[in-house]
């Protein structure tokens, strides 16, 4: 989670009763045992004969000078937001350090807390090189789970728990929160599924806070308190290798090679049996399947498919209260992004009949008002033609007992079209790889086209061109001189020099310029002149071509052009942002280069409509932190985006560029 650096705002002193009443929230939450015949609300004195006292067990955990502040930052993929609090102090003799960070009203030690505190919380083992995938941010699988089975009685779901190396089994270095009941776990080979979410560890931004700017703390060759077992574990563990397969990539954690993986489970058939369980071959469907269904049959393909979205996003982000969407979301979206991706979508027949008009919806509004009359979300009106969603109520029965169906994997023929990728769409941000993005490398050219008015027409028939074709300006060049030699208009005294006809002399010249009565009244006009002036009073069109194709297959659109707009601000005093827009004309998928920006500059992105686009045609901005014009500008080059196609506005430089 604190893999960047987050947002921390002005730190202040925290008052000694607020001290005193974060202790004992402490105290509680952690269940720790108070000092014999003593209770919260004994007071902080100290005894004669200096034994410990709960005023000691206090100030152990939150020191006097200890200080608060805000924070935010970004975890995820899809850049979901977390805001919380952090509370640094310093014991006697040490520098100052984030204690406890407060995430929706859980307080979590840091490694500094856990380094002082053994048994504070669960301390959970594995090798160290699953270690270090787990402190780059993966979560911890469960076969990556060692000593055990048994587990800490106190593992369990959502619970917080430390991570320590088999190699220093008595220093925690990751702090975070038990996704499942560990305690309850009777064998971990085979198994599969996240085992533990990681919070914090040793090397993160947390672990290296500090008000000096001194670097984080060493850890410890061992604390004493923290393991009580005896050593032996090398034989025991030294056979265990990282398994760095596709399917726990894909998973987004880490697991153990070498242990056998268990059957997939049957999907019950009495739930959800509306819609085909089985991943059947492509193209060796039975004639039953090929059989095209029945509107109830895709009417609760698509009812399935946003109850298993939704479903998939209370899961996969359980700690934000929105599970990872921003609302309000266009119907677009929910579509796009909480639908197409969860259709059972194995073959090309399956894509034809699977679609929003063949449901007895019609469209995606009226869908949604169903969705909302059943009471699985909030909708809204917006000018008169489009609904959003305000909310999604995730706590439902039918989506929080949802059991989930197959998908046809990316890879399968039909699957493209809508179907597949369960889980890794989202609303906000449609997360895909870049090993897919195919606009890396593609060829654009774009031809500036135009096409003359009518007034010009005399000159363009008898050119045998037509005002109704789209030209070139070197097209216009041959056709304008095609024009004036066969009439004649050539001064026989410099060659570059037209003779006006009444016909150039009223289409092109009107005579309202000073220019224009100049060139009337002299009767000629350089060749090159004339050219220009006919070319701009045309009507300008374009057309951008990809990879080979030709301005015959592509419509032109008018204007001038297209650009990608790159505008530097400055927001929140001195920070400044980019914001990139207009990609999508360049056949450019924003979320996909947001996320390809947000690991080369190492900074957060976010996609979102632009302001003031239509609702119709939305044009989506991309917003980086930092100032990253020319990274922006490398990637826009890397597919195909010319330089002089880019725009760049800096507004933190004020009026100078």
């Amino acid at each position: 989670m604190f893999k960047k650096k987050p947002n921390i705002k002005a730190l202040s002193p925290l008052r000694s009763s607020d001290r005193r009443k974060l202790a004992d929230e402490i105290i509680t939450q952690y269940a720790i045992a108070v000092p014999k015949d003593e209770g919260l609300q004994q007071q902080d004195q100290a005894r004669e004969d200096g034994t410990p006292t709960i005023g000691t067990l206090r100030n152990s955990l939150i020191p006097d000078g200890m200080l608060y502040a805000r924070f935010t930052t970004t975890t995820g993929v899809d850049l979901t937001q977390i805001s919380g609090t952090v509370y640094a102090g310093n014991h006697a003799g040490e520098e100052q350090r984030i204690l406890w960070i407060r995430i929706e009203e859980r307080l979590i030690p840091t490694v500094y807390t856990l380094w002082r505190h053994p048994k504070l919380t669960p301390l959970l083992h594995t090798p160290n090189v699953v270690l270090q995938k787990v402190r780059g941010g993966a979560d911890l699988m469960t076969p990556g789970i060692a000593r055990g089975p048994p587990f800490p009685t106190k593992a369990i779901k959502n619970a917080v728990v430390a991570i320590a190396s088999l190699e220093r089994p008595s220093v925690p270095m990751v702090v975070g929160v038990c996704e499942i009941d560990v305690s309850a776990l009777d064998v971990v080979q085979g198994a599969k599924g996240h085992a533990v979410r990681g919070v914090h560890w040793n090397g993160d931004e947390i672990w290296s806070w500090n008000n000096g700017g001194k670097s984080g703390k060493d850890m410890p060759e061992s604390i004493e308190g923290w393991d009580d077992e005896d050593g032996g574990l090398g034989g025991r563990f030294g056979s265990i290798k990282i398994d760095e397969s596709d399917e726990s990539d894909e998973q987004g954690g880490v697991t153990v090679a070498g242990m056998g993986e268990p059957e997939a489970a049957e999907v019950p058939d009495d739930r959800n049996n509306h819609v085909e369980g089985e991943d059947p071959p492509f193209m060796e469907a039975d004639e039953a399947s090929k059989k095209s269904l029945s509107t109830q049959d895709i009417d609760a393909a698509f009812w399935s498919a946003f109850l298993f979205a939704a479903h998939q996003a209370r899961i996969d982000h359980k700690l934000d209260p929105r599970h990872g969407l921003n609302f309000p979301i266009p119907q677009s979206n929910i579509i796009s992004n909480l639908v197409l991706p969860y259709l059972p979508i194995f073959t090309p027949e399956d894509a034809s009949s699977l679609q929003i008009k063949k449901t007895s919806w019609k469209n995606a509004r009226k869908f949604i008002k169903a969705l909302d009359k059943e009471k699985l979300l909030r909708s809204k009106d917006r000018d008169g033609h489009e609904v959003v969603v305000l909310d999604i109520d995730f706590e439902d029965p039918a989506i929080t007992a949802f059991v989930p169906y197959r998908l046809p994997k990316k890879d399968t023929p039909g699957a493209d079209i809508g179907g597949g990728g369960g889980g890794k769409a989202i609303a906000s941000s449609t997360s895909t790889s870049s090993s897919s993005d195919s606009s890396i490398g593609q060829k654009l050219k774009k031809l500036n086209l135009y096409k003359p008015k009518e007034k010009l027409a005399p000159i363009f028939d008898r050119a045998d061109g037509g005002t109704r074709n789209l030209y070139l300006a070197s097209e216009f060049r041959s056709l304008i001189t095609t024009y004036v030699e066969a009439e004649s208009l050539i001064s026989p005294t410099n060659k570059r020099l037209v003779i006006l006809n009444p016909v150039l002399a009223n289409a092109v010249f009107d005579g309202q310029s000073s220019l224009d009565r100049e060139v009337l009244a002299k009767g000629s006009v350089p060749r090159d002149a004339l050219i220009d002036r006919v070319i701009h009073s045309s009507i300008p069109h374009w057309v951008l071509l990809r990879d080979g194709e030709t301005r015959e297959t592509v419509k032109a659109k008018s204007g001038t052009g297209p650009l990608v707009n790159i505008t530097l601000e400055t927001r929140s005093g001195n920070k400044t942002v980019t914001k990139v827009s207009g990609v999508e004309t360049f056949h450019i998928n924003p979320h996909v280069i947001a996320e390809e920006l947000q690991k080369t500059c190492a900074s957060s992105t976010s996609v979102g409509q632009l302001v003031g686009s239509s609702p119709k045609n939305p044009v989506q901005e991309i917003m980086v932190q930092g100032p990253q014009k020319d990274s922006v500008t490398k990637a826009l080059e890397k597919r195909g985006v010319e330089r002089g196609w880019i725009q760049v506005l800096d507004k933190t430089k004020g009026k100078k560029r």
